[in-house]
């Protein structure tokens, strides 16, 4: 009785082997795995690769519209600003005095204060600090886990005093009398220029292009703004986003 069944087993074997070897002559193509089999119009069976894109599972997308994704005018930010924001500052000498009620931004590893600002102070509420904190520190992470080289946003604007205001808006006529960077909630960041993280070793990381790292900032600047944490203006003329803390 084992010896049948052991005949059995050795021809069902036998003839499953038999049968893929059929199976293989009368069609090549099945034989192929991870290829494209094309037909020439001929008995032959050319073998194509298949060309595989390799598809990264954090690609940089960005929003599909800077002026509907961010829309906040200045009507709206500023009545966060004035429920959120300190009394205004006359001057830049008030402004020292008032550090109880003020956070001094001139210094973070994760975004940089633009060397060129002259209009304002680096000084915001506390809780716009750890906003501009955060904007930073989610757009380095983007960036890395999206392999680009890492930079940090420049800040060009932050709190503005009654003299910075009254000095602004006689070069720039565009300026708001009723500034939301008068109260310490409001920060600008440009979306033109970018600073690059320097290597351990000093060096400068490769240069990439606004065009990439503008996109890489909507995606976190959209992200905060939809969790209620900001708002955001779009801003063509001055090259910036223009953000409010709520």
């Amino acid at each position: 009785m084992r010896r049948l069944k052991k005949k059995i087993f050795y021809g069902l074997c036998g003839g499953t082997v038999a049968v893929l070897a059929v199976v293989r002559v009368c069609s090549p193509s099945v034989v192929l795995p991870r290829e494209e089999c094309v037909s020439d119009n001929s008995a032959e069976v050319v073998r194509k690769p298949v060309a595989t894109e390799k598809k990264s599972h954090h690609r940089v997308c960005g929003v599909h519209s800077y002026e509907q994704c961010f829309p906040d005018l200045q009507e709206v930010q500023i009545v966060a600003a004035r429920r959120w924001g300190v009394k205004p500052v006359k001057n830049r000498q008030e402004a020292e005095h008032r550090k109880q009620e003020l956070v001094y931004v001139g210094a973070n590893p994760y975004y940089s204060i633009d060397k060129a600002m002259t209009q304002s102070i680096p000084y915001l509420i506390p809780r716009a600090s750890d906003l501009l904190q955060s904007i930073g520190r989610n757009f380095i992470d983007s960036l890395y886990i999206k392999n680009v080289p890492l930079h940090r946003i420049i800040v060009s604007s932050v709190l503005r005093t009654e003299e910075d205001v009254s000095r602004l808006r006689k070069v720039n006529g565009n300026a708001s009398e009723q500034s939301c960077h008068r109260f310490g909630t409001t920060f600008d960041i440009t979306y033109v220029r970018y600073e690059p993280v320097h290597h351990i070793d000093g060096s400068p990381c490769e240069f990439v292009s606004d065009a990439i790292l503008k996109p890489v900032l909507s995606e976190v600047l959209r992200d905060l703004r939809e969790q209620g944490l900001c708002y955001v203006k779009h801003e063509r003329k001055q090259s910036c986003f223009h953000i409010t803390v709520r």
